[in-house]
C-alpha cells in the first residue's frame, strides 16, 4: 500500500512548493524508495492549456499528452521520472467528472455536495497515481496558499485521508516564509504562526515545517516556531534562499529531513546515494566560461513561460563545461532590423508559442542566423519560423507563411493537416504527447541523438505543409526527422549552414541536470566555439515580388 506525502504552503505564494516536492522526491529516489507525484492545483480551469503564460507561465506536457503546471517540469527533472496525466489535478477536472456523474443519473437523485462527493473524488484521484505508478510513496503538492477559499475542498480531502488511509501512512509538510525586518535585522515567526493556525483550523497538523527565508535561520527561531507550531524541533527544517535550485535537496539531506520522512513513515530505505547530484551541484556552483544565447521570444518579460527551455540549456552548457548567459530578446523589439543585441550572442533559440504577434521579429533572428551562420535552434514554432524564412529565401517573396497568420498565403508552407480543418475546442486539436521520429543517418539531428528513432513529446497545432517538401529540399533543406511513415516532417535543418535545426516538438521536457537533451547538447557545443563579430549586419528580408 502507497504511502503519502502531502505539501501545502503558506504565508506567500510561489514560496517553493514544487521544488520542495522535487527535492524530496530526489531524496527518497536516492535511497532506492520508488516515488510518484503529483501536482493538485485549486484553479477552475479544465488544465494550463488555454491561459496565458501571463497568467499561469510555461505548460508542461506530459508523455501521455496532458498539458499541466511547470511544477510537473520540476518533478521530472529532479527526480528523474516521466509522468503522466494522473499526476495533474484541477478543480475543472474534478468538477466536470462530478457533473457528468450527475447528468448520467449515477448519485441515484442524491444532492451532490462538497462532502463527500467533491472530497471524494479528489482522493480517488490522488489514490489513482499510486495506482498508476506502483509508487511506494507519493508526494502531492497542494497549489496555491492556505486561506485560499478555493482550495479549502483540497485541503479537506486530504484531512480525511489521514482517518482513510492511517495516521502512519500520511505525512503533512507545510512550505512557508520568514520575512526579513531590515530595521530590525531579524526573521519573523508570525505569519507562519498564522498559517499554520489555519492550517490547524481546517483539522491538519503539520509534521513538518519547511521554513523558506533569504536568511539563515538561527537556532532560537527554530526552536521558537516548534513551540508555537507543536512541531518536533528537528522538524522544523530551515531553507535559505540557495545559489542554484539543484542545491535545495542537498540542503535538505544535510537538514536530516530524508531519515525523519523514511522513520516517520516506516520506510524500507536504503542508504542515501546522492554522489553524482553532488558532483552536479558542485560544478554548477563553480566559476565556468560563458556561453551566450539570444533567446527570442514574445513572453520573455515573464521567463517562466520558457522555464523547461532555461533549465535545458543550463544542463547542456554544463554538460560542456559552460555556463549559460541568456539574452531575454523580446521579439517585436527586433522588427524593423534592430540587431544588435543578436550581434552578440553565440547562438539564437526561437521557442514555441502561439498568434502573429511577435512573429515579425522571430523572422528576422532566423535571417540573421541563416545569413551569418549563428548556431539556431527552432522549438516548435521556431521550427516553423525557420522554414517560414527559408521559403522566403528560397521564392524571394515575403508572402510564404503559416496559415495561422495569413490564412490567404499563396505559399502556406506551415498549414493545418487535412484533419484538422474544422476546429471547435482550442484544447482538442493539438498534436500532444510523445510521438515517434525517425531521424536521417549523417543529419546533424541523428549525430546529435546517436541513435535513429526517438520519441519527443509534441504541443503544437500546424505542421509542415508536404506540397512544397519537395521544392525546399532542392535548395537546400533537409528534413532531418519525419514519423515512421514518412508522411510528418518532424525536423529540418538546412545544409550549409554549420547548425540550423528546427523541431516540430519540444525536447526541453525530457532535459535533465545530470543528462541534457541530445539537441540542446549538440546546439550549446555549435555555439561554445563561435567568435562574437558585432560589426556584421544581416541581408534585409527580400519584399513581395
Amino acid at each position: 500500500m502507497a504511502k503519502y506525502i502531502f505539501v501545502t504552503g503558506g504565508v506567500v505564494s510561489s514560496v517553493g512548493k514544487g521544488i520542495a516536492v522535487a527535492s524530496i522526491g530526489t531524496l527518497l529516489k536516492s535511497r532506492q524508495i520508488k516515488v510518484a507525484a503529483q501536482k493538485n492545483d485549486p484553479y477552475l480551469n479544465v488544465d494550463p492549456g488555454t491561459l496565458s503564460p501571463y497568467q499561469h507561465g510555461e505548460v508542461f506536457v506530459t508523455q501521455d499528452g496532458a498539458e499541466t503546471d511547470l511544477d510537473l517540469g520540476h518533478y521530472e527533472r529532479f527526480i528523474g521520472i516521466d509522468l503522466t496525466k494522473a499526476s495533474s489535478i484541477t478543480t475543472g477536472q474534478v468538477y466536470s467528472s462530478i457533473i457528468e456523474q450527475e447528468r448520467k443519473g449515477i448519485f441515484l437523485g442524491g444532492t451532490i455536495q462538497v462532502v463527500p462527493h467533491v472530497t471524494n473524488e479528489i482522493k480517488r484521484r490522488i489514490k489513482q497515481v499510486a495506482e498508476v505508478s506502483g509508487a511506494d510513496v507519493v508526494i502531492a503538492e497542494i497549489g496555491g496558499t492556505v486561506g485560499d477559499i478555493e482550495g479549502l475542498p483540497f485541503l479537506e480531502a486530504i484531512r480525511q485521508m489521514r482517518r482513510d488511509e492511517g495516521r502512519d501512512n500520511l505525512l503533512y509538510v507545510h512550505v512557508t516564509f520568514l520575512p526579513h525586518i531590515a530595521a530590525t535585522d531579524e526573521l519573523k515567526t508570525k505569519p507562519t504562526q498564522h498559517s499554520v493556525n489555519e492550517l490547524r483550523r481546517i483539522g491538519i497538523q503539520p509534521d513538518v515545517i519547511l521554513c523558506r527565508s533569504d536568511r539563515e535561520m538561527p537556532k532560537e527561531i527554530r526552536d521558537k516556531i516548534a513551540l508555537f507550531c507543536d512541531v518536533d524541533s528537528e522538524a522544523v527544517i530551515p531553507l535559505a534562499t540557495s545559489e542554484t535550485i539543484y542545491e535545495v535537496p542537498l540542503l535538505l539531506e544535510d537538514a536530516g529531513l530524508a531519515d525523519f520522512i523514511v522513520s516517520h513513515l516506516g520506510l524500507k530505505a536504503e542508504s542515501s546515494d546522492l554522489d553524482d547530484w553532488r558532483r552536479m551541484v558542485y560544478r554548477l556552483k563553480s566559476p565556468k566560461e560563458l556561453v551566450k544565447i539570444g533567446l527570442v521570444g514574445k513572453y520573455v518579460e515573464l521567463k517562466d513561460a520558457y522555464y523547461s527551455i532555461r533549465e535545458a540549456l543550463g544542463h547542456a552548457a554544463l554538460f560542456h563545461d559552460r555556463e549559460v548567459q541568456i539574452d531575454w530578446i523580446d521579439s517585436e523589439e527586433l522588427e524593423g532590423g534592430h540587431y544588435d543585441r543578436l550581434k552578440k550572442v553565440q547562438g539564437i533559440i526561437v521557442p514555441g508559442g502561439f498568434g502573429y504577434r511577435g512573429i515579425g521579429g522571430m523572422m528576422e533572428a532566423a535571417t540573421y542566423a541563416r545569413v551569418h551562420k549563428v548556431p539556431y535552434l527552432g522549438i516548435c514554432l521556431g521550427m516553423q519560423v525557420m522554414v517560414i524564412e527559408f521559403a522566403r529565401h528560397v521564392f524571394n517573396s515575403s508572402d510564404p507563411d503559416s496559415t495561422e497568420f495569413n490564412p490567404t498565403t499563396l505559399y502556406p508552407v506551415i498549414d493545418l493537416l487535412p484533419d484538422q480543418r474544422i476546429i471547435a475546442d482550442k484544447g482538442g486539436t493539438m498534436r500532444k504527447g510523445s510521438y515517434p521520429c525517425q531521424l536521417l543517418p549523417g543529419s546533424r539531428a541523428a549525430r546529435s541523438y546517436e541513435v535513429v528513432l526517438v520519441h519527443e513529446r509534441h504541443r503544437h497545432r500546424y505542421e509542415f505543409n508536404n506540397q512544397f517538401r519537395t521544392r525546399l529540399q532542392e535548395e537546400g533543406l533537409v528534413y532531418s526527422g519525419v514519423s515512421p511513415d514518412g508522411l510528418i516532417v518532424e525536423m529540418c535543418e538546412i545544409s550549409d549552414h554549420p547548425w540550423m535545426v528546427g523541431c516540430q516538438f519540444h525536447p526541453e521536457f525530457r532535459s535533465r541536470p545530470n543528462q541534457p537533451h541530445p539537441l540542446f547538447r549538440g546546439f550549446i557545443d555549435a555555439a561554445k566555439d563561435v567568435l562574437i563579430d558585432e560589426s556584421q549586419a544581416p541581408l534585409p528580408l527580400p519584399q513581395n515580388t
